[in-house]
């Protein structure tokens, strides 16, 4: 089978480590593995860790651990995957068909909408108004959701905006999957990244037919760890657990340990708020540069992750401004192009501060050069 290309992984997985500065991830800053280990017993422990299959929907003490991160979830309402993307993946796999119709948030992480696209489905776009604080016209849902749709799949906080749905787009979005019947698809693994806001409310609990996708990758710093989860009823997540047994059968045993201890609710704490200290540090420095650009540059300023979302001036595809900043200085962006949106770049706000400096001094080189041909043109 033909599948639609994920144009912006495709990008990330061939040329993000070949760049002095890789500008496209969304997550923080790593955490390293001595940071999240505390003291020697606790290290002898991990290292006595056996090295067979783990429980294939995450071991009881990892699931107890997601479950308590929310309100009224217990541990038969989570299913651990191999990161959020797998938990995207066999979300949508197990619920449609070719030819259901679906309702899809843009822009948005693009996982979902190129599987559907891919299967043949009927996809219809919520659109993010960048008028409205890259929130979505309440009228607008009310329009695309009928009774024919299967699914309304939305990312909340937002990837590539940042920006936390509004109490009243909220009501909406609920609003419509109750008198529908659709299934409402969340994906939250921004929650927790806020950089001012307090956390985010996942939309579990406000409609029977949710199913919610999250993970360790970006608000915990921990994308190598590759854990994500489902939030589901246990009858939806029966429904899903056969689609897992054809991809990977089970999380990693060390992962699931590991995600064990980040998740222990003292660390937790500490986890999250080095994150928020680390997008409070490093979005000012970004608003800074972008200022000094004068009106080459203008944004919504993003609530939460580690992203800043740029609408530009300049007379050039966005596609063709991120393969000259590849290609002559070595820094990676997402085009806006990715997410069906050109005159647009996403550039990562998680990396250390002198590493920000210099990938942001290289793009300068690139704009400083297309500027001067603009004039001499």
């Amino acid at each position: 089978m033909k599948v639609e290309v994920f144009e912006m992984e495709r990008m990330q997985c061939t040329w993000e480590r070949e760049v002095d500065y890789e500008f496209s991830e969304s997550g923080v800053h790593p955490l390293h593995l001595n940071e999240l280990l505390e003291g020697d017993d606790e290290v002898k422990e991990f290292l006595a860790s056996p090295l067979g299959y783990p429980h294939a929907d995450g071991t009881p003490k990892l699931r107890s651990r997601i479950a308590a991160t929310y309100r009224n979830v217990i541990t038969e309402n989570v299913f651990v995957t191999n990161g959020s993307s797998e938990a995207n993946f066999i979300a949508a796999w197990s619920m449609f068909e070719k030819g259901d119709e679906v309702v899809i948030m843009v822009p948005n992480y693009m996982q979902t909408w190129g599987l559907a696209k891919t299967w043949g489905l009927n996809v219809k776009p919520l659109k993010l108004r960048e008028e409205l604080g890259w929130q979505f016209d309440p009228e607008d849902i009310k329009s695309l959701v009928t009774k024919k749709t299967k699914a309304i799949q939305v990312c909340n906080p937002n990837n590539p905006t940042g920006a936390i749905m509004a109490p009243e787009q909220r009501k909406a979005l609920i609003d419509a999957a109750r008198d529908s019947g659709a299934w409402l698809l969340s994906d939250e693994v921004y929650l927790g990244a806020e950089r001012e806001a307090p956390m985010t409310e996942s939309l579990w609990g406000y409609h029977d037919k949710t199913l919610i996708t999250n993970g360790l990758s970006k608000a915990y710093g921990m994308p190598g760890l590759r854990i994500g989860w489902l939030i589901g009823s246990p009858e939806a997540l029966d429904e899903v657990k056969p689609h897992h047994d054809y991809l990977t059968l089970t999380p990693s045993m060390l992962s699931d340990r590991l995600a064990s201890l980040a998740l222990e609710p003292e660390r937790r704490k500490r986890i999250l708020a080095r994150t928020r200290s680390i997008l409070q540090k490093n979005y000012p420095l970004v608003r800074e540069w972008m200022e000094a650009h004068g009106s080459m540059f203008t944004h919504v300023p993003p609530a939460a992750g580690a992203v800043c979302y740029i609408k530009y001036s300049l007379d050039i595809n966005s596609t063709v401004l991120a393969d000259r900043l590849r290609k002559e200085k070595s820094v990676l962006v997402i085009p806006g192009d990715q997410f069906g949106m050109d005159g647009y770049i996403r550039i990562g706000t998680g990396p250390p501060k002198d590493y920000m400096h210099g990938g942001l001094n290289r793009i300068d080189e690139l704009l400083n050069e297309l500027k001067a041909g603009e004039r001499t043109a």
